[in-house]
C-alpha cells in the first residue's frame, strides 16, 4: 500500500535488504514484494508456535535454498552481448548548497562541457556516441537557453560530429514548468522530449495547492506555488543504432510499474539529483534500487547523477562500471545487452498477488479447522 497511496513510496521496504545477493534474481518473477515476503515468512516461523515451526521450517528453508541456488546459478550464466555504440556518463559533482549560487551556476555548467568535449581515456577507444548528464543539469530553460544549446552543440561536436547527448532540462510551456530530458545534435537540435510524469509531492509540487490559495487552477500565484507539472506518462524514445531508450527522471525509478513501457525498451536511462541525500545513505539506497529494476525488467540501465553515484548497471543487477560519490568525471563504454522480459515484464505483481491469496486461503482453512477442532 504504501507504494501506492498517495501516489506511493517504495523505499526502504525489506525485499531491498536482499539487493546484492543471490536471492535478488527472484524479483523477476516476484518483484521487490515477492522478496518482503520471503523475508516475512522466515521472521513468522518462531512466533507461530513449536508445531508450526517443525512443520513450516523445513519447506522455508528448503525454497531458501533452492531460490538461492537458482539465483546464484542465474550469476554465473553469460549475459547477451553489449549493444553497440558507446555511452559517456558525465558526473559534474556540483553540492545541492552550491549549484544555484550566482558565482557557481555556469562553473558546473563549464564542467560539463569540458566532460563533453574530453578525449577518451584510452587512446584506443572510440569516442562516445551518446553522452548522457544528470538531471537538471543546465542553467537555463529550454525555452530560453541564450547561447547555452550552442555551447553544448560545439563541445558536442569537438567529440563526434555524429554523437547526441541526453541532459535533464527545466523547460517553460503555457505558463507551465516541467522537469525534462532531452535530446541534442551536435546541430543543436532538440530531437526527443520526456517531461517527468511522476513528480514527488511537497518537494515539486505542493499538493491541492490551487485549493489552498482559493484561487482558480489557471492563476499566476497557483502554478508558482505548484511547482512543476507533470507530463503524460512513460516514453519510449528512438535513438536509432542506440534502441529504444526509457527515461527516468530521478524519483520515478523507484516505482516498477513505470518501466513496464511500450513498446519494451532495450534499456533504461536514469538522470537524478542525488546531491538532495548528502553523502548519507540515500545515494547508495537510490543506486541499490536502480539495480532491483534492472532484475525485475531484464533490462540493463545507465543511471547518471549530479554528484554520484553514476553507473552502468547489467542486467541482472550486477554493476559494471560506476564513479564514486562526490567525485567529478566520466565513464565512457557500451549499453550492455538486454534479456527477454522476464515474469515480472510481462505480469507485474500479479504473481505475488496470487501467492498472497493463497497464503490467506491456507491461513482461513488452517484456523477453520483449528475453530472446529
Amino acid at each position: 500500500l504504501r507504494g501506492w497511496v498517495f501516489t506511493g513510496f517504495p523505499w526502504a521496504m525489506l525485499g531491498h535488504g536482499l539487493i546484492g545477493t543471490p536471492l535478488m534474481q527472484l524479483a523477476a518473477i516476484t518483484g521487490a514484494g515477492g522478496l518482503s515476503l520471503l523475508l516475512l515468512l522466515c521472521a513468522a516461523l518462531p512466533v507461530l508456535g513449536a508445531n508450526a515451526v517443525q512443520r513450516g521450517a523445513g519447506a522455508v528453508l528448503a525454497g531458501l535454498v533452492l531460490a538461492f541456488g537458482w539465483g546464484w546459478g542465474l550469476t554465473q550464466q553469460a549475459l547477451p552481448e553489449d549493444r553497440g555504440g558507446i555511452v559517456r556518463l558525465a558526473q559534474p559533482n556540483a553540492p545541492q548548497a552550491e549549484k544555484w549560487l550566482e558565482e557557481n551556476i555556469y562553473l558546473f555548467f563549464y564542467r560539463l562541457l569540458e566532460q563533453t568535449s574530453a578525449s577518451p581515456v584510452l587512446a584506443s577507444s572510440p569516442p562516445p556516441d551518446l553522452v548522457l548528464w544528470p538531471e537538471t543539469a543546465v542553467p537555463f530553460l529550454l525555452e530560453y537557453p541564450g547561447d547555452g544549446l550552442a555551447m553544448i552543440a560545439d563541445a558536442l561536436a569537438a567529440q563526434n560530429t555524429e554523437a547526441r547527448l541526453g541532459f535533464g532540462v527545466q523547460r517553460l510551456e503555457d505558463g507551465r514548468f516541467f522537469n525534462s530530458f532531452a535530446v541534442l545534435t551536435p546541430q543543436a537540435e532538440v530531437t526527443h522530449l520526456y517531461d517527468k510524469h511522476h513528480l514527488v509531492p511537497f518537494g515539486e509540487y505542493i499538493p491541492f495547492s490551487e485549493w489552498l490559495l482559493g484561487t482558480p487552477i489557471g492563476g499566476l500565484a497557483g502554478r508558482a506555488l505548484s511547482g512543476y507539472t507533470a507530463g503524460p506518462g512513460p516514453v519510449v524514445l528512438d535513438l536509432g543504432d542506440l534502441g529504444l531508450v526509457l527515461p527516468l527522471i530521478c524519483y520515478e525509478s523507484i516505482f516498477p510499474r513505470h518501466l513496464r513501457a511500450t513498446p519494451r525498451p532495450d534499456w533504461v536511462v536514469q538522470v537524478t539529483n542525488d546531491a538532495w541525500f548528502g553523502a548519507l545513505t540515500g545515494p547508495y539506497q537510490h543506486l541499490a534500487q536502480a539495480r532491483l529494476r534492472a532484475v525485475e525488467q531484464g533490462l540493463p540501465v545507465l543511471r547518471v547523477a549530479n554528484t554520484g553515484v553514476s553507473a552502468f548497471i547489467d542486467a541482472r543487477g550486477g554493476i559494471v562500471a560506476e564513479l564514486a560519490l562526490n567525485t567529478a568525471g566520466v565513464l565512457d563504454g557500451p549499453v550492455p545487452g538486454a534479456l527477454p522480459p522476464t515474469v515480472y515484464a510481462r505480469h507485474g505483481d500479479w504473481p505475488l498477488v496470487l501467492g498472497l491469496g493463497v497464503l490467506l486461503l491456507g491461513a482461513g482453512l488452517i484456523r477453520r479447522r483449528y475453530s472446529a477442532s
